[in-house]
């Protein structure tokens, strides 16, 4: 008999469909007609009211706004479902942990990292690791998934069972590993939080974050070459 591979956590997820480019792929049309629904929904009743009463026109801004403000509050939602290492939110969950378990966390996942890479996550708090979906950045709570050429990011929410008092560095080395065991896996397991431009992403990202998303859509870029 065969043994088993692959994440135990998404063999256990039997009745979700197991992530590909084509899931991927469909998932991202779903979230662009959701956002073409969202504008259109707002936009529409504004453009029909200002036909209809040029003076009610502040109302419309302010109906527009709020489709605008959704589609905001989505991508910011993405930025956030990855925490760097030494960001203000990763220091707010590590206040309990010790600095020195804290140097050694980070020393063994620097080990895990090429030179580039390491260099990157010391700028950056953010680990970049090269799969056959894209390029991925990982922090401790989520990752972001750069799809080959470079167009389309994919935010995913993934955290590391019994996490108090855990190093920051040691959930970035365990949903790490976890990624290199099984991507597939690893991404039918995590629950997608949002699909678009890597535009909206970034903007909303920490300035400390924004290079890792920058070399990660360089890395994509590669990829779809």
């Amino acid at each position: 008999m065969e043994a088993a591979t692959g994440l135990v956590e998404a063999r256990r997820l039997h009745w979700r469909q197991p992530a590909s480019a084509l899931t991927l792929r469909r998932d991202g049309r779903r979230w662009t007609l959701w956002t073409v629904w969202v504008m259109v929904a707002f936009t529409a009743p504004s453009a029909a009211l200002v036909a209809l009463e040029p003076l009610a026109s502040p109302i419309a801004l302010i109906w527009s706004a709020h489709g605008w403000a959704v589609c905001r509050m989505q991508a910011g939602r993405a930025s956030r479902s990855v925490v760097g290492i030494g960001s203000a939110r990763s220091a707010a969950r590590s206040a309990r942990t010790r600095d020195g378990a804290e140097l050694v966390a980070l020393g063994l996942l620097g080990d895990l990292l090429d030179h580039r890479e390491r260099e990157l996550l010391r700028r950056t708090g953010l680990a970049l690791q090269l799969g056959e979906l894209g390029a991925w950045l990982i922090g401790e709570q989520g990752a972001l998934l750069v799809r080959p050429g470079a167009g389309r990011v994919d935010s995913f929410c993934v955290r590391v069972a019994k996490v108090d008092g855990l190093p920051a560095a040691d959930r970035v080395a365990h949903l790490l590993l976890a990624l290199r065991e099984d991507e597939a896996g690893f991404a039918t397991v995590a629950n997608l939080g949002f699909s678009g431009a890597p535009w909206r992403v970034r903007r909303r990202m920490p300035a400390r974050e924004r290079p890792a998303l920058d070399a990660a859509r360089a890395a994509a870029r590669a990829l779809g070459d």
